[in-house]
């Protein structure tokens, strides 16, 4: 397929122009005009690239890319994968916030429907932009049982909160770093976050207002969007796709 009609597939599906975002997103770097294979990855890494490489990717499509604003210089870790997408003709195509908002195959869509749940509406306003959902439950369900689903159907190590509701009736989900959203769930009465990682500072506001919170790794919480646009581009354009799992622990 080429190249270019791929792109721009891929940036209105996305609506990659929609969101203000410190990613550059969309094709960050240019490689081959003909892509057959597809790589999928959470992360922009030397490994990544090279696994990519190996398996003759013509294109990487990644959550995270690696310039956020611009470069400055060409040198150490940025250097290193520039050259080896470079010599080995790589596309590397991003999508950030926009995928984390997609209402299709976003990671914050796929975070509800881990626990058949439909969003209700937007959830997790960021830079004027909601970017989560939130959902409801037809009966409350204990804090524990929410847990026990999204560790086993993300296959991570999760960690509550309970500061707030342990019976959980409405979910708001964002994913990654989403513990800016904790206020905006206690103000709206949402009775759970769940989100990727949780700081020192997280938690004492969570204490504070009191807010329940669902911690399951951002790393984790981020492979459902890649991994549900992987299966969209090889339905549509019948391309050959693979998923690259390096997980950080994180």
């Amino acid at each position: 397929m080429n190249r270019d009609e791929l792109v721009a597939f891929l940036d209105e599906y996305l609506q990659i122009s929609a969101y203000p975002d410190k990613s550059s997103n969309g094709l960050q770097v240019e490689g081959k005009p003909e892509v057959e294979r597809i790589a999928f990855a959470v992360d922009t890494t030397l490994k990544t690239i090279e696994r990519a490489a190996k398996a003759k990717a013509d294109m990487l499509v990644v959550h995270h890319g690696m310039i956020w604003g611009g470069l400055s210089y060409v040198t150490g870790v940025h250097y290193k994968r520039l050259k080896a997408l470079f010599e080995n003709g790589i596309n590397l195509y991003v999508a950030h916030l926009p995928l984390d908002a997609h209402p299709e195959v976003g990671n914050n869509i796929g975070l509800l429907r881990l626990l058949d749940l439909e969003p209700k509406g937007p959830f997790g306003e960021y830079r004027g932009l909601s970017i989560g959902f939130w959902g409801e439950f037809e009966e409350s369900q204990p804090i524990e049982k929410v847990a026990q689903i999204i560790a086993e159907k993300l296959d991570t190590t999760v960690k509550t909160y309970e500061f707030g509701k342990r019976k959980i009736k409405t979910v708001g989900a964002v994913s990654g770093a989403g513990a800016f959203a904790l206020e905006e769930a206690w103000r709206r009465g949402i009775d759970l976050l769940i989100t990727g990682e949780f700081g020192h500072a997280d938690y004492l506001t969570a204490v504070d207002l009191p807010q329940s919170v669902l911690v399951a790794g951002h790393y984790k919480t981020e492979t459902l969007g890649v991994k549900a646009l992987m299966e969209l581009l090889k339905e549509k354009f019948s391309l050959d796709v693979l998923f690259i799992d390096e997980p950080t622990g994180l």
